[in-house]
């Protein structure tokens, strides 16, 4: 157990270490940091409310102010990023967690269904059923994705959680064709067959032996699909199937972002 413990403690320092060394990690980092500010400290850095409107100052540019302006409804445009940032760093997790294929909610490892599952399964059987899995994943693909978000949240309801949702639901044939050639690959090694040999069923060494060593490529991804989730959060709010305004107001909802609905 101390060997363990002092194995991961000097993995810890590695990744550290990496991170530190490299120019392009500690920019992002950075920028991470600052909008965790941000948002943290919101009512600090701004005196206007994020739906205040003031008609008077509608269209405004950079002013002492206003830092950043106003928009057409005279509303404090640096109010409404401060603010909004917290949308973003509340439910967006939750939308990575979704993502990773295998993992529960709550962060543990687990052998929950997700996303990645389809292509899990393909994979590793092939043949018929990775046939249906991959021209079902092609049908979704051949839809608009503006379309599969307005049928999904419209039909579900305008809210935090059914947004989640909807961006999971239409990102599930990425992530799954992404997790189906990692299978592909894995399943040909060596410690794959031994675990066949051992008579282990499938489900075992779909997720105990092939997932926790594909994980490293569907984390990046899964990080990288986390930024892309912020455009449909802005494109349903454009249509006006969003957050609804009272959701910005963050002081009130800022403690209960783990209950969005």
């Amino acid at each position: 157990m101390t060997e363990e413990k002092q194995g991961g403690k000097h993995t810890v320092l590695d990744g550290l270490f990496i991170l530190f060394a490299s120019k392009t990690a500690m920019i992002g980092l950075i920028i991470v940091l600052f909008w965790i500010f941000v948002a943290v400290c919101a009512p600090l850095l701004t005196r206007y409310s994020p739906v205040e409107q003031d008609w008077k100052a509608s269209n405004q540019g950079p002013s002492r102010e206003h830092i950043l302006g106003t928009d057409e409804l005279g509303r404090d445009l640096w109010a409404r990023l401060a603010y909004g940032a917290r949308i973003v760093l509340a439910v967006l997790p939750v939308t990575e967690k979704l993502w990773i294929p295998g993992v529960r909610p709550s962060g543990g490892g687990g052998r929950s269904g997700h996303r990645g599952d389809p292509g899990l399964v393909g994979g590793y059987k092939g043949g018929w059923v990775d046939e249906l899995v991959m021209r079902f994943l092609d049908a979704m693909m051949a839809m608009p994705i503006i379309l599969l978000y307005l049928i999904i949240v419209a039909a579900m309801g305008a809210s935090a959680i059914n947004i989640v949702i909807a961006i999971s639901i239409v990102g599930v044939p990425g992530i799954a064709r992404l997790v189906r050639s990692l299978t592909l690959d894995i399943k040909t090694r060596e410690y794959i067959r031994a675990a066949e040999t051992r008579g282990e069923n499938s489900f075992y060494i779909m997720f105990v032996e092939i997932l926790p060593n594909a994980k490293g490529p569907i984390i990046i991804d899964s990080m990288l699909r986390v930024g892309y989730a912020i455009l449909p959060w802005a494109l349903l709010g454009f249509l006006g199937l969003g957050l609804q305004p009272h959701l910005l107001t963050g002081a009130a909802w800022w403690p209960k972002a783990g209950r969005l609905s």
